[in-house]
């Protein structure tokens, strides 16, 4: 690939970017979109925990089933978010998907993707936005990643913010939003 490159991560995403970014000249700007900023030695579970108003820092039976993976180390699974509610847990569609059309998020729960739950805990590197111009667009109806602390980390991070009325799948009720700020990264990636 040629030319400038820009990053962008969606929520587990964005630790994915932070980390493969770093020390990569080709990056020139990394997007949060509703994501972990993390900085080094920080993990999703500790950056869920951080402020109140994540719908997934509850005992995890409540929220998640869990499958055994081929080749999974002892007591690591799979993880998928349940889609009805349980006790604390709302359930897919608004713990997840909040703001989602209802035969929206039904699909969503049914084609997720699963989450190793090792990845949780698993400590970040050294983060790239240290040296790599970074924005975030920051749903502010967000029930996974809370937005006070989507505000921290992309403060943190030095970020250029967008606040936006969503919630954590701001991608797919306001993606005129997104693509705002994925093209303002672009030109300044452009620039630099």
């Amino acid at each position: 690939m040629q030319g400038p490159v820009v990053l962008v991560g969606h929520s587990y995403g964005g630790m994915v970017i932070t980390n493969a970014a770093a020390g990569n000249p080709d990056i020139k700007a990394l997007v949060y979109d509703d994501a972990y900023i993390p900085a080094q030695g920080e993990t999703v579970f500790q950056i869920n925990a951080a402020q109140p108003g994540s719908c997934v820092t509850a005992d995890p039976s409540t929220f998640l089933n869990l499958v055994p993976y081929p080749g999974s180390p002892e007591g690591d699974y799979d993880a998928y978010l349940k889609t009805a509610s349980n006790g604390t847990y709302k359930g897919f569609a608004d713990c997840f998907a909040n703001g989602v059309p209802g035969a929206q998020a039904k699909l969503l729960a049914a084609g997720q993707r699963p989450f190793a739950v090792s990845a949780g805990s698993e400590p970040s590197g050294t983060p790239a936005w240290q040296t790599i111009p970074s924005w975030a667009v920051v749903g502010t109806a967000d029930h996974v990643i809370p937005p006070a602390e989507q505000l921290a980390m992309a403060t943190r991070a030095g970020a250029h913010i967008t606040k936006v009325d969503a919630g954590h799948l701001s991608l797919i009720t306001r993606p005129d939003a997104v693509t705002d700020v994925i093209l303002d990264a672009a030109r300044a990636a452009d620039r630099s």
